[in-house]
């Protein structure tokens, strides 16, 4: 087997998200690339809608991005992975930025399945009807919209899942798969079928699909609320993400 660097499944782990990003943004013209920076926007959607930096932040690397985003009526996300063991993370601080949120990079060697005890039913987004419930449940779960066109223009090579209790519907998952690893995103329940144990069996089932899928890691970004599930299934801590929203 070969080994891998200490920090693999760190870039792996940002490769996997950024590259979600671009796949959502991509049929809609939405995606541009630099080698410093990139973002991704879809302007009637809340998401992606997310502009990164491919190299430690810098003041002139901050205003360079500004500037590439100048007129445009949407609102960005800037995440900062806090990787470079610098003071750069100080930046979107005293540039002014408001921090969104802060979420933890977390991974997960896969070895063997999972169990799944309460086994909820699971349909892929293929359709319209499929596409709108889950944008409806994900609005439901996380409080934000994402649009049902790009489900259906990108549902080939993304897998968007509805998770049924019969025929209730729970909640929503996403697996967006690079190499040989399995980003899961999106995990959410709404709010009406919380504290029922459902979001252990989602983890389960979209985990046991990473393996079917010859996964060697599945990656993720926690919350801290959503933290003490994930290490209980194995996940291990390793970077911050602090999200701001970025304005010009």
């Amino acid at each position: 087997m070969t080994s891998r660097p200490d920090n693999y499944t760190i870039h792996a782990n940002i490769a996997n998200l950024t590259g979600l990003w671009k796949q959502a943004s991509i049929p809609f013209n939405g995606c541009l690339e630099k080698e410093a920076f990139c973002y991704a926007e879809v302007p009637h959607s809340e998401w992606p809608n997310r502009i990164w930096f491919n190299e430690d932040l810098t003041e002139a690397l901050l205003a360079e991005a500004a500037r590439s985003i100048a007129g445009k009526a949407t609102v960005f996300t800037l995440p900062y992975w806090d990787i470079y063991n610098s003071q750069s993370f100080q930046l979107p601080d005293t540039a002014g930025f408001q921090q969104r949120n802060m979420q933890i990079g977390m991974s997960l060697k896969l070895v063997r399945p999972f169990e799944q005890n309460i086994r909820l039913d699971y349909t892929r987004v293929t359709d319209d009807d499929t596409a709108g419930l889950w944008c409806n449940l994900f609005k439901q779960a996380f409080g934000y919209y994402i649009h049902e066109e790009i489900l259906m223009r990108t549902y080939k090579e993304i897998e968007y899942y509805i998770a049924r209790d019969e025929s209730q519907p729970v909640g929503t998952a996403i697996l967006y798969n690079t190499g040989n690893i399995s980003g899961i995103h999106s995990v959410g329940v709404i709010p009406e079928m919380r504290r029922k144990g459902f979001a252990d069996d989602m983890m389960a089932f979209i985990l046991n699909r990473a393996i079917a899928l010859k996964a060697e890691y599945a990656t993720l970004q926690a919350s801290a609320m959503g933290k003490g599930l994930y290490l209980k299934l194995g996940f291990k801590e390793e970077f911050v993400i602090r999200n701001y929203f970025f304005r010009v």
